[in-house]
């Protein structure tokens, strides 16, 4: 394996281990200083309010959560492998999927240690959004996001779409 793939590669691996380290102090803060269903105001748009989530993604299918915990670990090994066996990818790849890997740790991490994931951020005031997330959930975005976007825009540099020169024929 070249030098440059071994240090992209151990990146990959701090950035992981960073972010299921946060998020799991995160959880371990909320069990320890919240009951469940309690909230505490951070800001006028932001509380803290612990809920389990033993479902899957926006409290889908309650009672089902080692059934997310099986497909994430499924999905997150698939990743690994890619990692190694991917020839052309940039560090800031290894820097999303090390967040996106992280996250999902630590939700499956949840499972394992309390029986379903540690919820507790809490956006108010914006309508038609009820939902309870995570530091895990907020660092698979913290991956996402960015990648498909830096993706998106080297693509857009990489292969521009040349117009076709098409030639109308003249209005009666």
């Amino acid at each position: 394996m070249h030098l440059s793939k071994k240090i992209h590669l151990s990146i990959f691996a701090f950035t992981a281990l960073l972010a299921v380290s946060l998020s799991q102090v995160s959880s371990i803060l909320v069990r320890t200083h919240l009951e469940i269903g309690e909230s505490t105001i951070v800001a006028p748009f932001l509380w803290l309010t612990y809920v389990q989530n033993h479902g899957g993604i926006f409290g889908a299918f309650q009672g089902q959560g080692w059934v997310f915990a099986l497909i994430t670990l499924f999905i997150l090994a698939g990743l690994v492998i890619y990692l190694i066996k991917a020839t052309s990818l940039k560090l800031y790849n290894f820097i999303c999927f090390g967040l996106i890997m992280g996250g999902g740790l630590s939700n499956i991490l949840d499972r394992l240690l309390y029986g379903a994931v540690i919820d507790f951020i809490d956006i108010r005031n914006i309508p038609y959004w009820k939902y309870i997330f995570n530091t895990a959930d907020t660092f698979i975005h913290l991956g996402i996001w960015p990648m498909l976007l830096l993706s998106l825009s080297e693509l857009k540099h990489t292969n521009p779409v040349e117009p076709k020169n098409i030639q109308t024929p003249p209005l009666p």
